[in-house]
């Protein structure tokens, strides 16, 4: 699909099949244009993709991506392509069309396994939500009907691995950090010797360079892993430069050198869930004047990351708890850290000892080819 019109067919079909469901948040339609942009989006610098329509009688009924992400397979010295964007009527037939052309696509590249859903990798929105339906999604998290979970099944994949997102805090008691945690926090603080501050937005390009260093370093052995290059970090740091509260981006630091990062976001989707037709204009002022007045309530934390040298000692409780004690102080009395790989015993744990509590499940899917 190359077609100007397709694109923007592709773009348009989940606005229809999701207009009833109160709990899908529509995406602003030019961020999902520069996503699919294959010149702007410097994903492409080391993938490439198609997209595919299913057609009924001149309506379109379905959709999907076909990836070939090759920094994917240097990482892992594998041979998986992935699915993505994958929308579809609640219909098997046009489902098992879909996943066929996009195997097809995959065999002709030399795949030996289907994986998904990604759009576009681990670092974009990935997995198909399994478990909480009945909740909105945060910014820059995927929700689907339960019909898709069905759909994928019965066309032959298998889950893979599950990641787990948890929620925390409350109308009015977020920001009540209970005095142990607070007790704890003090003592690692002081045991590890090391010291936090926010974003420092003045050398916002600089703090950047750190960030990139530590996630490509803490993530390195996590499954299914992506390092990010030069121009993928940049390009995500532009685009959420303008949103960024700099007091819940936390950088750790000891004797003198940052170790640690936590990266919280306000929840936009508390706005762009009534936008829906997800066009930009109709919207800006809210986003522009909740952004200025700290009018969000939620909170997202999407990321952590400690370098391998410090991990197992603590430093994602002092992150978290940082974050949520300035999420508080910004009227952001709700919060979810996730996803969570499943197997990642130390942090699911974590989480629960600070009485976050799982409440939405997506899972990663793998078909032979």
């Amino acid at each position: 699909m190359r077609d100007r019109r397709d694109l923007r067919r592709f773009i348009a079909l989940p606005y229809r099949l999701h207009a009833r469901d109160p709990n899908w948040v529509p995406p602003l339609r030019r961020d999902v244009a520069l996503l699919l942009d294959r010149r702007r989006n410097p994903f492409f610098e080391h993938a490439e993709a198609e997209y595919f329509l299913a057609r009924r009688e001149g309506q379109v009924v379905g959709r999907i991506a076909a990836i070939a992400n090759q920094l994917h397979n240097q990482t892992h010295n594998d041979k998986i392509g992935f699915f993505g964007f994958f929308e579809s009527e609640d219909d098997q037939d046009v489902a098992d069309h879909l996943f066929e052309a996009a195997a097809t696509w995959l065999r002709q590249r030399g795949f030996d396994t289907m994986r998904g859903p990604a759009s576009f990798s681990v670092n974009d929105e990935c997995g198909l939500l399994v478990d909480g339906f009945d909740t909105p999604p945060t910014l820059m998290m995927p929700h689907n009907p339960p019909s898709y979970v069905t759909m994928v099944e019965r066309a032959g994949f298998e889950g893979v691995k599950n990641l787990l997102v948890y929620e925390g805090g409350a109308k009015e008691h977020f920001a009540t950090v209970p005095d142990r945690l607070n007790r704890a926090v003090e003592i690692m603080r002081e045991r590890l010797g090391v010291t936090i501050r926010p974003l420092d937005m003045s050398r916002f390009d600089d703090e950047v360079e750190t960030i990139k260093r530590i996630y490509n370093a803490a993530w390195e052995k996590n499954w299914g892993f992506v390092p990010m290059t030069e121009h993928e970090i940049e390009h995500l740091a532009r685009q959420f430069k303008p949103v960024v509260q700099p007091e819940i981006v936390p950088m750790v630091e000891k004797d003198g050198e940052v170790i640690a990062f936590g990266l919280g976001l306000p929840d936009l989707n508390q706005i762009l869930r009534t936008n829906r037709k997800g066009y930009l204009l109709p919207v800006l002022p809210r986003l522009l004047w909740a952004l200025k007045r700290d009018k969000f309530g939620r909170a997202r934390i999407p990321l952590l990351g400690v370098l391998p040298e410090y991990r197992g000692r603590g430093l994602d409780s002092v992150l978290y708890h940082w974050i949520w004690n300035r999420a508080g102080e910004h009227g952001m009395f709700w919060g979810e850290a996730g996803w969570i790989l499943e197997d990642n015993t130390a942090m699911n744990q974590g989480l629960v000892k600070m009485g976050f509590q799982l409440y939405r499940t997506y899972r990663m899917y793998d078909r032979a080819l």
